[in-house]
C-alpha cells in the first residue's frame, strides 16, 4: 500500500488507557469463555424459544444464538404489560416548536399495535423493507417498533439528506413503503419532508405506499392510491397484533454509512445479537436501569439514535427523552428544563454540540442536578473540552463516558465505565479496551514507517466476533469489507 493510499484512509484519534500490566492476560481469560459470557447476557432477554448454538462462526460471517426465536417489539413492550412498569413513562418528547408529549409503556404498546395492524392492512409482511424519512417525533419509535413487531426490516434515512440520497437508499433496499411527515421543525424552519419524498420517488420503482404524519400542518400533495395520512391508516385497526417469532439472525434494520468514501453501504444488523449487545452496553457503560431518565441527542438516522434513544432504554424499562432538534439544547432555558424539570440522569451528547456549548457558556456551570452520567459521541473528545464538559454539568470528578463506536459495531466498543473517576480514566480517554470483545491495541512499526502522520501509529484489533457486529452489507460482500485495511491513529496515554 502506497503512502498516498495510507494518507487517504480515514483517521480517527482516540486515547486509550492500556497501562495495566496484566490487562491482556485478563482479555485472554475472558475470551476463552466469551461464548458462555454472551449466552448469559442473551438470557436476560425474552425468547420464544432458546437457541441451540450460541455462535456459528465461519469467518467473516457470525450467526449468534442460532435456533432461537425472538422479537424486538416484544422485548421492549410486551414483557411489561402484566406489571406496574406499564404505567411508567417510556418517552418524553420535546418538539422544536415548543410542542410536548409523553407516552407510558402501556400507551406506547397500544399505539405500536394499532400501527402494526395498519402496516398489515397495507400488505406489509415479514421480510418487507420500510424506509423512514421522519423528524424525531413520538410516532417515529411507534412506527419502528410496529415494523419489528411484524418482522419487516426498516431503514432510517436522516431527514436532512437530499432527495437523491433518499432515492439511492430506497433503491438499494428495495423498500416497499415509505413513512414520512408533511414537514419537520429544525432551527426555527420547517423542512418540507413530503416534498423531498415525492422528488425521491420519481427516481424509484419499488415503493407502493407512503404513510404521512401531519407534523407541521403544511399544505402538501397527496397522490391518490399511493399516499395515506397516518390517522387514516390507523382507523379501524386492531389493538393487538401477535408479535412474529423471528429467527435470532432475522434482519432487524439496515443503516447506511455516510458515503464519504464512496457509495453508501447498507449495514445490516440482526435481531438477537443486536438486542443482546445493546442491552449489555447500556448497563455496562452507562449504568442504564429502570430508574434512569436518558437523553441521547442523536437523530434515529445514526446508530446511536437506534441503540441508545430507542432500543436500549426500552429494554431496561427506563425513560427516554426525545429531542426533535438536538441543537436546541444550546438554549439555556431548554437545558434547565431537561435538567431541573425532567430530572435527566444520563446525558449523551455529540462532541460537536459540546464544543458549541463551550463557546457559548464559557466558565458558567450548573448547580447540582440529578445527572449521574454524561457521555460524548461522534468524534474524538479533546481533553480540555472534556474537562469543560464535566465542569459545566458539575461532575468535575466524574469520568466522561467518551464512546468509540461505528455503524458496523451496533454500539459502544470502548469507553470508560460509569464507575470510574478522572484519575482512573482521564478526560479524552475512551477507557481500557473491552475484555469481552477481545479488543486489543497493537503497535505497528511497519505502518509507522510509511505513515504520512508523525504520531505513534497503532491498530485496534477485535480478535473475536461479538453479538453486535454487523451481519453483512446489503447487496454487497462482507468479505470485501474485511479485506480492506482500516487504520486508526491513536495517541496513547502511555
Amino acid at each position: 500500500m502506497s503512502n498516498l493510499e495510507l494518507g487517504s484512509l480515514p483517521v480517527n484519534e482516540r486515547y486509550f488507557d492500556d497501562s495495566s500490566s496484566n490487562f491482556h492476560t485478563v482479555c485472554d481469560s475472558a475470551l476463552k469463555d466469551s461464548e458462555n459470557f454472551w449466552a448469559n447476557m442473551a438470557k436476560e432477554l425474552s425468547w420464544f424459544s432458546e437457541w441451540t448454538e450460541t455462535l456459528d462462526w465461519k469467518p467473516p460471517f457470525a450467526k449468534w444464538f442460532a435456533g432461537g426465536k425472538i422479537n424486538a417489539s416484544f422485548n421492549c413492550l410486551d414483557r411489561y404489560m402484566d406489571s406496574e412498569q406499564k404505567d411508567k413513562v417510556a418517552y418524553i418528547w420535546e418538539g422544536e416548536n415548543g410542542d410536548k408529549r409523553s407516552l407510558t409503556y402501556a400507551q406506547l404498546f397500544d399505539e405500536v399495535n394499532h400501527f402494526a395492524s395498519a402496516l398489515l392492512n397495507l400488505g406489509i409482511k415479514k421480510g418487507d423493507k420500510i424506509a423512514f424519512y421522519m423528524p424525531m417525533v413520538p410516532e417515529f419509535p411507534v412506527a419502528i417498533l410496529a415494523a419489528t413487531r411484524i418482522g419487516a426490516t426498516f431503514s432510517v434515512v436522516f431527514s436532512g439528506f437530499s432527495a437523491s440520497s433518499l432515492a439511492d437508499r430506497i433503491n438499494d433496499s428495495q423498500a416497499k413503503l415509505v413513512i414520512t411527515s408533511d414537514g419537520g421543525f429544525r432551527r426555527g424552519k420547517i423542512l418540507k419532508l413530503k416534498e423531498i419524498v415525492d422528488e425521491a420517488l420519481t427516481k424509484t420503482s419499488t415503493v407502493e405506499n407512503v404513510i404521512v404524519l401531519n407534523r407541521a400542518n403544511i399544505e402538501i400533495n397527496m397522490i391518490e392510491n399511493r399516499d395515506v395520512w397516518w390517522e387514516d391508516a390507523i382507523k379501524d385497526t386492531s389493538g393487538f397484533v401477535e408479535p412474529e417469532q423471528l429467527d435470532s439472525d432475522h434482519p432487524l434494520y439496515i443503516l447506511y454509512t455516510s458515503g464519504t468514501t464512496g457509495k453508501p453501504k447498507g449495514v445490516l444488523h440482526g435481531t438477537g445479537g443486536y438486542l443482546t449487545y445493546t442491552k449489555y452496553t447500556c448497563k455496562e457503560k452507562f449504568n442504564l436501569n429502570e430508574n434512569s431518565i436518558m437523553l441521547t441527542a442523536s437523530d434515529a438516522g445514526w446508530i446511536n439514535g437506534h441503540t441508545y434513544a430507542l432500543y436500549g432504554p426500552l429494554m431496561l424499562g427506563a425513560t427516554s427523552i426525545l429531542i426533535e432538534d438536538p441543537i436546541s439544547l444550546i438554549n439555556k432555558k431548554i437545558l434547565n428544563k431537561i435538567l431541573y424539570e425532567l430530572h435527566t440522569t444520563i446525558l449523551y451528547l455529540p462532541v460537536t454540540l459540546i464544543r458549541v456549548l463551550r463557546s457559548l457558556y464559557g466558565d458558567i456551570s450548573f448547580k447540582k442536578t440529578k445527572l449521574k452520567t454524561i457521555g460524548s459521541m461522534g468524534e474524538a473528545l479533546a481533553p480540555e473540552v472534556g474537562k469543560w464538559f464535566a465542569n459545566f454539568f458539575n461532575l468535575k470528578n466524574h469520568s466522561i463516558i467518551n464512546t468509540y463506536f461505528q455503524t458496523e459495531t451496533c454500539g459502544v466498543i470502548s469507553s470508560p465505565l460509569f464507575t470510574e473517576n478522572i484519575k482512573q480514566s482521564p478526560h479524552g480517554s475512551v477507557g481500557k479496551p473491552d475484555k469481552n470483545l477481545g479488543l486489543i491495541i497493537e503497535n505497528t512499526k511497519e505502518l509507522a514507517k510509511t505513515s504520512l502522520y508523525q504520531k505513534k501509529i497503532n491498530e485496534i484489533k477485535i480478535t473475536k466476533p461479538w453479538p453486535g457486529c454487523m451481519k453483512n452489507i446489503l447487496n454487497g460482500n462482507l468479505m470485501s469489507v474485511f479485506s480492506e485495511q482500516l487504520l486508526i491513529e491513536l495517541s496513547l496515554k502511555n
